[in-house]
């Protein structure tokens, strides 16, 4: 039984350890769309080379990001944390030095596999090293303090772009990792599942990532309308159903496809896939609006966005204490009404606006709504599955989030009909952007009506979360034993 406590100098290291390592995750997930602009004018890219530089990150993220978990279960929980904060250094000073838009976005991709074996570790160190009667409120800190990180990503990436530049935005987390690495290895203990077989479903996740590499690519080239690109988005049609064939198939599959036989499960995860494709679109786009259309410094763009983020991190614990009281169906059918209605406040924001008539109200609007329905998701996933197979729900829901932002982010751009040079023009680029804001509205709207249609009340004595302190935008935060992804 793990035996760490809080208060000791070891759990205190350990701590520290996870925190830097996740917040490395969540810096790089928040302060790069604030570069953007400073990117694309600097390697001259368009686009859709910009759109790759998001995706190509969470692509390998999202799809290796439940088997990334299983490694550190049979072949030790620190050791594979460590690679993982090594990888995600090696692979952002690769990013920090590219000279192309090709070598960023293979940069990006090594990246978002050095996040899928990190992000999941630090969690499974907490949960595998302190005590049972101090993991809630290690969790508890753990979250609170990577979603000051996540808060802090937006003004620390913009006052980079516009001090030293863009590429310090990357090269920030190898200072990071070379505290990280060394703290963990001499202060944090080994563990391992010994119930974990070594059986990995390589093969589900290879799967995974090809369909949604190959749908992505379709949807960023597809204003040409290529036979290429018919092909692509065939076989990534083909590579999907593949995946679910082995899913179904395997006796240790990545993703048991059974654990949608609850119907509250799959409805949740629909909800979680409108949110989360609207938030990844929005925070694309907003940042980019900000120093495009309305002419603002990247230091400006990403402060503005903080308040959301703020909010999040104050007051989610509180409104997941509302939802145990009331149940998940109104937050979850109110939150996202109130996030569109931010959205449709973004419709202010063009040539000319002003941060407190046009932005903060947007800004605050959508931070009421994501607080009012981001805990009650959480504890929904966890409800409506049995407890042991709470966490991998979790890691599902986790991973969902991921897919839907990486989706958006390939789609939006031309579902609002920006064309490949947009962000060089603040005239295209702010027609575009509203036409945008009215699409992530109404998939929010949908998700509420799914939401109001589908979701239950809990049940009495059903598991509650940990992490009752979130402050990251990207996707829900893990929970439980088997969040990791482990195969059990």
């Amino acid at each position: 039984m793990p035996d760490v406590r809080i208060a000791s100098p070891q759990g205190k290291w350990i701590l520290l350890t996870t925190v830097l390592g996740s917040s490395m995750a969540m810096l790089d997930s928040t302060v790069v769309n604030v570069a953007l602009p400073r990117i694309g004018r600097d390697l001259d890219a368009d686009l859709a080379a910009l759109q790759w530089t998001v995706n190509a990150y969470m692509l390998t993220l999202a799809g290796l990001i439940l088997l990334g978990g299983s490694l550190g279960d049979h072949y030790g929980r620190r050791k594979i944390f460590v690679i993982g904060v090594v990888w995600f250094a090696a692979a952002s000073l690769l990013c920090g030095v590219a000279p192309s838009t090709g070598v960023l976005i293979a940069a990006r991709a090594l990246q978002g596999v050095g996040g899928a074996l990190l992000t999941p570790g630090s969690l499974a160190l907490i949960q595998a090293s302190f005590h049972p009667d101090d993991r809630g409120r290690a969790v508890g800190l753990w979250s609170g303090f990577g979603g000051i990180g996540a808060a802090v990503g937006p003004f620390l990436g913009g006052w980079l772009v516009d001090g030293p530049g863009w590429r310090w935005v990357f090269l920030l987390n190898v200072p990071l990792a070379l505290l990280c690495a060394p703290i963990a290895v001499r202060h944090v203990p080994e563990s391992a599942d010994g119930r974990s077989h070594g059986r990995f479903d390589v093969l589900g996740a290879a799967l995974g990532a090809l369909a949604l590499a190959l749908v992505t690519y379709a949807l960023i080239e597809a204003r040409d309308a290529s036979a290429a690109v018919v092909l692509t988005a065939v076989a990534g049609l083909v590579a999907g159903v593949a995946f679910f064939y082995v899913e179904k198939r395997r006796p240790d599959p990545m993703m048991p496809l059974d654990i949608f036989a609850s119907r509250q499960f799959t409805a949740v995860n629909l909800v979680t896939l409108c949110v989360y494709a609207a938030l990844g679109g929005f925070f694309f786009l907003a940042a980019v609006q900000l120093q495009v259309a309305v002419g603002w410094s990247a230091l400006a763009a990403g402060t503005a966005l903080l308040p959301t983020t703020a909010m999040m991190l104050l007051f989610s614990a509180r409104s997941g204490a509302l939802a145990d009281r009331i149940g998940p169906r109104i937050p979850l059918t109110v939150g996202p009404l109130v996030a569109a209605a931010g959205m449709l406040l973004m419709l202010r924001v063009g040539p000319g606006a002003s941060y407190v008539r046009d932005v903060l109200p947007a800004v605050l609007v959508l931070g009421v709504g994501l607080v009012t329905l981001v805990a009650p998701l959480t504890a929904t996933v966890l409800a409506s599955v049995e407890t042991a197979r709470a966490g991998l729900a979790s890691g599902i829901n986790n991973a969902a989030a991921r897919v839907a932002g990486l989706i958006a982010v390939a789609a939006l751009p031309l579902l609002a009909g920006m064309g490949p040079e947009a962000y060089r023009s603040p005239e295209a680029f702010d027609d575009a952007f509203h036409r945008a804001m009215l699409i992530c509205a109404g998939v929010l709207v949908v998700g509420s009506a799914v939401a109001f249609a589908t979701v239950r009340p809990l049940p009495p004595g059903c598991r509650r979360p940990e992490c009752r302190t979130h402050g990251a935008i990207a996707a829900p935060p893990l929970e439980g034993e088997r969040a990791r992804g482990r195969i059990a």
